[in-house]
């Protein structure tokens, strides 16, 4: 479930949009909610498979009940989303009427006019209880034009027998005290494990470690009067990266082009991923690490190896073996983290725009964002977070949500992450004997991008 931006630019999607005539008045801007669906049909693009069947199969019956109207919905992959929106959205014959998008895709797209304006419906769908982060990521002027579909944010998991042999039998409070526990359970090191990890951590992994960033009150990038402006320089962005280095140096022993995949296979006993068989399983992996940070999901490819009745790996959680919380910050509150989910938005050449508000008001109905939460996702409004549950897991998602962040809402951020430049940068850290230049270098290489239209 993680949002990745395709092999293009900001630079071209942005071009190909503008040329192509998207305009955010465009498309019947304005024009109210519509129950007039006799004999039209409006398509939704979902992203992945994240979203259930059953919620899908309730958003069409549901969509002709209100409108009789038939609502068609189309699976796209992850993988190529930026590229496909970049060539469906401008034009109105292949439109897709509403979609989903990574909420880090968001920004590009409604820079330039892609997407409806639905301001006049921002408090119905929710307004000031519909998660902020997201929120901003959607907006352009003051103006909403996507808004969050749902929300998974990273918690930490660890393996509470070993915490235990290493003498830490409480989870900290602060970051730094979670910075010390770790750094004392790598030297300690009470299996005598080779390349053992108090926390792993891999060294491109930029969206578990911005927390750090986020931690110290600093960020990547501001803008101000329009412009953006990298600021991996400004003292508290540095203040994040000195603590974040000190992990690579005495808690982590993950390679420095490790990246955020599959870290849960570090503090299971094996890397037998839930779902496959004896025959595509993975080499397995002993266990190499106390503690991990993951998205909430990760929770379903931890626990103790089992096999199903159809052959395939199933994974038991063991709370007397395994265990989350969320990552401290410095103050004893949740620590901000980069939240994971999607947003959603209407095509600004939609023909049917009314038809496309009625099914957002369906999707941020009680009904729909209480069956995201009993399904796993965050729902985007705060008044149905309790429908996640009351276990560790709902606890622990729901706390280090109430503090998260995305990335920075430039018009190039897309530009950003398709350069890998983040990774690049992370990378260097745990070795950089100046971190003060390594930051003004990579500054200078990322505000290009960041105003890139």
């Amino acid at each position: 479930m993680k949002r990745k931006i395709a092999g293009v630019t900001a630079v071209a999607l942005a071009s190909a949009l503008v040329l192509a005539g998207c305009s955010s008045t465009g498309g019947g801007s304005g024009a109210g909610a519509s129950t007039d669906g006799k004999g039209k049909t409006v398509t939704l693009w979902l992203v992945g498979s994240d979203t259930p069947d059953a919620l899908r199969s309730y958003l069409v019956s549901e969509f002709k009940k209100e409108t009789g109207g038939t609502l068609k919905i189309e699976q796209q992959d992850w993988s190529d989303i930026v590229t496909k929106l970049t060539t469906a959205l401008p034009d109105a014959n292949n439109t897709p009427d509403v979609t989903e998008m990574g909420n880090t895709q968001s920004p590009t797209f409604t820079n330039v006019g892609a997407f409806l304006d639905i301001s006049d419906m921002y408090s119905e769908l929710g307004g000031s209880k519909l998660l902020p982060s997201f929120v901003e990521a959607g907006k352009v002027d003051g103006k909403n034009y996507t808004l969050p579909y749902y929300f998974g944010s990273r918690y930490v998991f660890y393996r509470k027998d070993v915490w235990a042999k290493a003498g830490i039998t409480s989870v900290p409070t602060t970051l730094d005290q979670f910075n010390q526990d770790v750094a004392t359970i790598a030297a300690k090191n009470p299996d005598n494990i080779a390349n053992f990890s108090g926390l792993y951590l891999g060294g491109q992994d930029w969206r578990d470690g911005i927390s750090w960033i986020f931690a110290n009150g600093g960020n990547i990038a501001s803008e101000s009067n329009g412009k953006w402006t990298a600021t991996l320089d400004d003292p508290k962005t540095m203040a994040g990266l000195k603590q974040l280095q000190a992990i690579y140096q005495n808690a982590s022993k993950a390679p420095n082009d490790a990246k955020d995949s599959n870290q849960y296979i570090y503090i299971n006993d094996d890397d037998a991923i839930a779902g496959a068989t004896a025959s595509d399983a993975a080499t397995p992996v002993s266990l190499s690490a106390a503690t991990i940070m993951a998205p909430g999901w990760a929770h379903w490819s931890i626990g103790t190896k089992g096999t199903g009745a159809d052959g395939k790996v199933t994974r038991t959680w063991d709370d007397s073996v395994f265990g989350v919380f969320p990552l401290p910050g410095n103050d004893g509150k949740p620590a901000p983290v980069f939240a994971g989910g999607s947003n959603i938005g209407i095509s600004a050449k939609s023909k049917n725009p009314g038809l496309a508000k009625t099914l957002l008001k369906i999707i941020f109905g009680k009904s729909y964002q209480t069956m995201l939460g009993k399904n796993g996702l965050g729902p985007a409004n705060s008044d149905y977070t309790s429908s996640l549950g009351s276990d560790e897991f709902a606890t622990a998602l729901i706390s280090s949500a109430q503090n998260s962040k995305l990335t920075p809402a430039a018009p190039g951020w897309a530009s950003v992450e398709a350069s890998n430049v983040l990774e690049e940068f992370f990378s260097k850290l745990k070795d950089s004997t100046d971190l003060a230049a390594l930051a003004k270098e990579y500054d200078a290489k990322i505000t290009p991008m960041l105003n890139a239209k």
